[in-house]
């Protein structure tokens, strides 16, 4: 496991004392997969108080079969969202989205990281918003859309292959003028993945890229979850712990979680057994 995450925002530099930063979902949409986590400022208010190191702020839902929305109405949905969390939190905002357009609007006002499912692919002219604005970028692994993803699960090697793209995509991006160090790569669990690959991908995320870049690992409720326990949406906040220490142990930098307060209690055992020298002892019994 590595030393204390850290990440370089366009105006300060954030730090965590626990072995990964921890992302708070909040999405501002009707149809996201988990009825629990479709919130507003408020709603995000209680995610920092829970812990959150991080705020991530969705208004277009990507869970399987769900169909895209246009930029005006995703910013309806998610500056609001934004304006309320600074008029009470200076806390980093990340919003999910592909578009520069939106992109543009959240920045405005107060976000500060790009999260991309598209990796870029969807609206090249994001790159140079980002580039300008030092902003940090998570690039994210998926294939084709929403509606479509599931269909599609074969690889070779999964492993290499999500590697391989997303080696290739942080390429594109530092070409375009965004810093290395504000680059962060998702494997994206479940976007086009069936379970195996799932599983593989959990098990060496930290190798990824050859370490080069942090990684982010969102594995919170998902349907691999729901297949390796057997439970409902409702019912696979365990399971998501449980796949969050493999991710952690594994080398991952954030966890983007629905549930944030179960996420910090996991966080701080590790972190204890971490401080006492007991992890490599732990891992060497395995």
């Amino acid at each position: 496991m590595k030393s204390s995450p850290m990440l370089n925002l366009a105006s300060r530099t954030i730090t965590t004392d626990r072995p990964a930063f921890i992302m708070g979902i909040v999405n501002a949409t009707p149809d996201s997969f988990f009825a629990g986590s479709r919130g507003n400022a408020e709603y995000a208010l209680k995610l920092i108080d829970e812990g959150a190191d991080i705020i991530d702020i969705g208004g277009e839902s990507t869970r399987p079969g769900a169909s895209y929305c246009d930029a005006e109405e995703e910013i309806a949905r998610v500056v609001p969202v934004i304006e309320g969390i600074r008029r009470a939190s200076s806390i980093p905002i990340s919003v999910d989205t592909r578009k520069k357009k939106v992109m543009e609007a959240a920045f405005n006002a107060g976000a500060d990281i790009v999260n991309d499912v598209s990796a870029l692919e969807d609206d090249p002219s994001m790159t140079d918003f980002i580039a300008a604005k030092k902003l940090p970028v998570i690039l994210m692994h998926k294939r084709g859309i929403p509606l479509n993803m599931q269909q599609c699960t074969a690889y070779s090697d999964v492993f290499n292959e999500v590697s391989s793209y997303l080696e290739n995509r942080a390429a594109f991006a530092v070409s375009k003028g965004i810093s290395e160090d504000r680059i962060i790569i998702d494997p994206g669990v479940g976007f086009g993945k069936d379970l195996e690959a799932n599983k593989v991908l959990i098990a060496r995320c930290g190798e990824l890229c050859h370490a080069k870049y942090p990684v982010l690992m969102a594995l919170s409720r998902k349907t691999c979850i729901g297949d390796m326990t057997g439970c409902a949406t409702d019912g696979r906040l365990y399971g998501t712990l449980a796949a969050d220490i493999l991710a952690v142990l594994s080398g991952a930098f954030m966890l983007r979680v629905h549930d944030v307060a179960p996420c910090r209690n996991t966080l701080d055992v590790i972190k204890s057994f971490k401080d006492s020298n007991l992890l490599d002892y732990c891992r060497a019994r395995n």
